[in-house]
């Protein structure tokens, strides 16, 4: 599931705090694996000027971890009662939280895209620890005008001050790989110009190893069966990907072109002219941040954007095998009447033909509350061996919990929910440990599950209520349209239909 690919595990486990001799044994595991990167660094002398600046600052974070959990067990033991434990378990995590998106922030590139891919799942995270988190989306610290200017300079030939008629040269956005300015063209429009920050690609090359030492640290705590080199492959080639803009160019092109005149969905156009390898330049979108968005809704905005991006979700999947893989909400711009635009488009995922053979055997008697055949689709993709010897209960109980607001006619997403299905898929010591012990997932389905619950996060925090299960059977099987929103989109179709004729 999603916490096999984020290894978010460890931290779930960590709220609900284990006995202390588990929790020793994990500080020594963290103070083993930062001893023996640190072995690594200084064997590799050609590489040791990287080491410096990349791989010793996760060193040190692991290390500074690693001591105050062995701190922080030693504090337990003291502790009085239940009270004063728990206490101290939620102020661990918070520090936790927040050590872990400083110095992930600071990093950028694939360090901090990990960090992204955990921190819109903390919904089991005390409200701090949740904010600590959630600065990686879109707070990271941008870089020097200079050099903003100077890749434009490479890129397209000319100063940013003859470029545009325009140029702010202090970003509005910075995130893992590069920065967002505001500018306006020559002849007037609006413009957003996507920067990447020099030198990105080669300490991606080098932090994708890192990424997998980081995870490394998760398998100590998580699943037996987590296939870490299976991810980190997947999560190069995805951002291999992202570090050339011509392809997220040309992505964004297709979702634009895809839909373009919705009635509540928006993507930003592509300007062709400006953009290349490592500028990208599109028209410039004025919307509400995520948190903005949060704060200042009312209910009836908020549950109209919470259908609009299930649909978006849904439409993506189902009718075109294709899907952000950076589903995480400083993606999104919130507007006034609950649509939504979508932005960045880097990590854009296409699920192959032999993916969705192994993926929609297995959807389908699961949306259909079947253990029985649920398990039996699961054998035959692999994901459980024949012999694995579960109970079938057991198995649906687990793997259905993403699953249950479309097994029942209406559901209210809120964050106890999200949060209680959370704990108990992550808590490996949990009622579970046997289902998990034996689960083989392939990256595909780690990818879906990943889109499955960034979305449930967003739509429990909007409180989304509405007939779900309806709703998507319009998308996984053509069903009339069951809302407002669904008719807006019919017609909508009916007319792209006709002009195509």
């Amino acid at each position: 599931m999603f916490h096999r690919l984020t290894g978010l595990a460890p931290l779930a486990r960590i709220i609900r705090l284990r006995p202390v001799p588990a929790a020793l044994a994990s500080g020594i595991a963290v103070l083993v694996w930062a001893g023996s990167n640190l072995v690594l660094g200084l064997r590799r002398r050609t590489h040791l000027q990287h080491w410096m600046a990349r791989t010793g600052p996760l060193w040190g974070l692991g290390i500074r971890r690693g001591l105050a959990l062995l701190a922080h067990a030693a504090r337990r033991l003291s502790a009085t009662d239940r009270a004063a434990r728990e206490e101290l378990d939620r102020q661990f995590v918070i520090r936790t939280a927040q050590d872990v998106a400083r110095e992930l922030g600071n990093m950028k590139g694939a360090v901090m895209k990990a960090g992204q891919l955990v921190s819109f799942i903390v919904e089991a995270l005390p409200p701090e620890a949740q904010q600590a988190l959630a600065s990686l989306q879109s707070e990271a610290p941008p870089m020097a005008p200079s050099l903003a200017e100077q890749v434009l300079v490479e890129e397209l030939g000319r100063h940013p001050s003859r470029l545009f008629r325009h140029w702010e040269p202090l970003p509005v956005a910075a995130a893992s790989i590069g920065q967002v300015h505001r500018a306006v063209l020559r002849d007037g429009r609006r413009v957003a110009v996507k920067v990447q920050y020099p030198g990105i690609g080669d300490a991606i090359g080098a932090d994708l190893a890192n990424v997998e030492m980081l995870y490394a640290i998760f398998s100590v705590f998580a699943l037996k069966s987590l296939d870490v080199k299976a991810m980190v492959h997947e999560l190069r080639e995805r951002m291999i990907e992202e570090l050339d803009y011509r392809r997220e160019a040309a992505n964004q092109r297709w979702f634009a072109h895809l839909y373009a005149g919705h009635p509540f969905i928006r993507v930003p156009a592509v300007i062709e002219e400006y953009s290349t390898a490592k500028v990208l330049v599109t028209e410039w979108v004025d919307g509400q941040s995520w948190s903005e968005f949060e704060r200042s809704a009312s209910p009836q905005v908020r549950q109209r954007a919470a259908e609009v991006l299930f649909r978006w979700v849904q439409q993506c999947v189902y009718r075109h095998r294709v899907f952000n893989g950076d589903p995480q909400p400083g993606n999104y711009l919130f507007h006034a009447d609950g649509s939504i635009s979508f932005l960045d488009f880097g990590m854009v995922k296409r699920w192959t033909d032999a993916e969705l053979a192994t993926l929609w055997p297995v959807i389908e008697p699961l949306l259909a509350a079947d253990p029985v055949r649920t398990v039996r689709e699961m054998v035959s993709a692999g994901f459980l061996l024949a012999d694995h010897g579960l109970d079938p209960a057991d198995v649906f109980a687990y793997v259905s919990a993403p699953y249950q607001p479309y097994l029942v006619d209406r559901f209210t997403f809120t964050r106890r929910y999200v949060g209680d299905a959370l704990g108990a898929i992550l808590d490996v010591k949990g009622p579970y440990q046997a289902v998990i012990e034996r689960l083989n997932l392939p990256t595909s389905f780690v990818i879906l599950d990943r889109v499955v619950w960034g979305m449930s996060a967003l739509m429990g925090k909007l409180e989304g209520e509405n007939i779900w299960r309806a709703i998507l059977d319009e998308y996984r099987l053509d069903a009339p349209p069951a809302t407002e929103l669904g008719h807006q989109e019919a017609r909508w179709r009916a007319s792209r239909d006709t002009g195509h004729r």
